[in-house]
């Protein structure tokens, strides 16, 4: 079976019991997977700091997660070994957030895996995590997922969480993109939903994206790089440059036989001292030594 199918036909956790959890403390409880990595490296927890307030989001070179919460759910669905606050303090500031809307909150989910976490817990590491380290900012893409409410009900859930849940204050929901300056302290919202407020993902005046999460890794490496290089090459746009894959293999598989690539192509000599190469949204991206310092190595000194 395949990634789709394997994803569609799944069992999912019944809807009483996300609701249940959803109505706890709101902390999301670390569970052993029957999948193991090795834990991510921590890395950076400041490396925006030194920045200059006026520096535009597009000419960093900014470490991601890809589906940053699936962790549960068997080889096919996950993606990632680390908290979302274990990614954050790693030096990941970007977050491809996707949510099930159930019952008017958002299940974080993969396909039809519910992944023992709450949007509103995804909210609680950023806000936590911006707290401590009020020069970072986060940008998070928001996407609909296992779940086909329209966009007016989809934003309706979301007002819920801003306003009800007090988390307006979080998010910078302008639909340009900020300075560095404008967004320290601040969740930047990235809207893949009609419904939604913020900049528009994947917006072609705005973003260049390459996202072939279909082609196998003998195929994804050159579309990478050939990414990367135009990223350096031709300076404009927000690239954005996924890593992941599924095809073929899981998630986990795929990601051993990129990330190193990856690594040592940054590391390169090639793009010795090239900066502003988008977003890098990754899986695993701990299981790799030296991955995560060779994307934030691609950023200005200041």
């Amino acid at each position: 079976m395949d990634r789709r199918g394997f994803l569609r036909n799944a069992a999912v956790v019944p809807a009483a019991g996300m609701l249940a959890y959803a109505g706890g403390t709101g902390v999301a409880v670390a569970r052993s997977t029957g999948h193991k990595r090795s834990r991510a490296r921590v890395g950076p927890r400041d490396w925006m700091a030194a920045l200059a307030p006026s520096t535009a989001l597009r000419t960093l070179t900014i470490p991601g997660t890809h589906d940053s919460g699936a962790r549960f759910g068997g080889p096919w669905t996950e993606c990632q070994d680390a908290l979302i606050a274990d990614q954050l303090a790693a030096g990941i500031r970007f977050l491809d957030v996707r949510c099930r809307a159930i019952d008017g909150v958002f299940a974080i989910h993969h396909g039809a895996f519910y992944q023992h976490l709450m949007f509103g817990d995804v909210l609680i590491a950023c806000r936590d995590f911006l707290a401590a380290h009020p020069d970072e900012t986060v940008l998070m893409r928001v996407k609909q997922e296992y779940s086909t409410v329209g966009d007016e009900e989809f934003r309706q859930i979301f007002d819920v969480y801003l306003d009800q849940k007090g988390w307006r204050s979080l998010f910078l929901m302008e639909d340009t993109l900020p300075t560095l300056g404008e967004a320290r302290g601040k969740v930047v919202l990235l809207a893949d939903n009609g419904g939604l407020p913020g900049v528009r993902w994947a917006d072609p005046e705005v973003f260049d994206v390459q996202d072939d999460y279909q082609a196998e890794p003998i195929s994804k490496y050159p579309r990478i790089a050939e990414q990367f290089r135009q990223a350096a090459a031709e300076p404009g746009p927000f690239y954005v440059n996924f890593l992941s894959t599924a095809a073929g293999l899981p998630p986990a598989s795929n990601a051993d036989r990129l990330n190193p690539k990856v690594r040592a192509l940054l590391d390169s000599s090639e793009f010795a001292g090239t900066t502003g190469l988008g977003i890098v949204p990754m899986d695993f991206p701990g299981a790799e030594p030296g991955l995560l310092e060779a994307v934030l190595a691609h950023n200005p000194t200041g």
